[in-house]
């Protein structure tokens, strides 16, 4: 979930260059002024490392289709991030923050689909690394800084932490506990819920149902604790219900007809 060729880039990256001391010897990095674009999605790709962190602010689902990747819902509806201000900004600093977010401009990509070696890229338009007055310098001579070492430090751990939830997800998916999912909240004057569906879950009755080597091997390869964090996080729905309430960010309030909401990354 972590790497991306030129031509397939991930969400939130323009464009791609690899970082080097020769044509960035005198470059800076600085925060990234504008995340617009994260203000705007409502769902956001995560690791598994962070779900203890994550199901305390936001509900975890998966996303649909063969493939799917665990996320952290900003928002109930598509365009809708109530965590974030519109530059990107945090509304709450106390709220956890997905390293999928606190890694850009940066990642670890493939630059060769025939090489197994990675490079580390930054997106020249996020207007984050140049030849700044301000900032951290990303060289020194032609040896990286301390911050480019801890930037890098960081997008390995996250790519090894992709790698460890593409495991878990093969694992979930082969074990047919994923379900359709779907919630319905019902405000206090409203004659019809709000529905929301495009997403997977896990199916409580089932697992509940687990037994014998089944139930072991999980317990012992550490699913059933994700899981539980998953399950538990589901209870945040209804608080970021409530802030889109609060936010004034609702969509038109279904009538005879359910309104509907992707939660697909």
């Amino acid at each position: 979930m972590a790497t991306a060729a030129q031509n397939q880039l991930p969400m939130f990256y323009r464009a791609l260059e690899p970082l080097n001391s020769v044509q960035h010897s005198k470059y800076k990095v600085r925060p990234v002024l504008d995340m617009s674009d994260a203000a705007k999605t409502h769902a956001v790709p995560i690791t598994t490392d962070e779900f203890a962190l994550v199901q305390r602010h936001y509900p975890i689902v998966f996303s649909v289709g063969e493939q799917p990747v665990p996320i952290a819902l900003m928002g109930l509806n598509e365009g809708v991030n109530v965590f974030l201000d519109e530059t990107g900004r945090p509304h709450d600093g106390k709220a956890y923050t997905p390293a999928y977010l606190r890694r850009y401009p940066f990642m670890l990509a493939r630059l060769r689909p025939d090489s197994d070696e990675m490079s580390l890229c930054f997106d020249p338009t996020a207007n984050a690394i140049g030849e700044f007055d301000e900032g951290q310098p990303l060289f020194d001579g032609d040896q990286p800084t301390d911050a480019t070492k801890a930037i890098l430090d960081f997008c390995e751990q996250f790519e090894a932490a992709g790698q460890r939830t593409s495991a878990f997800m093969e694992d979930l998916v082969k074990s047919g506990l994923l379900m359709d999912g779907e919630v319905a909240i019902q405000p206090e004057g409203m004659e019809q819920p709000f529905i929301y569906r495009g997403f997977r879950m896990v199916d409580e009755e089932k697992l509940r149902g687990l037994k014998g080597d089944a139930l072991r091997k999980m317990n012992q390869n550490g699913m059933l604790p994700l899981l539980f964090a998953h399950l538990f996080s589901l209870s945040q729905i209804r608080e970021v219900f409530g802030r889109q309430m609060e936010q004034k960010k609702m969509p038109t309030p279904p009538k005879k007809q359910t309104a509907k909401a992707d939660a697909e990354a």
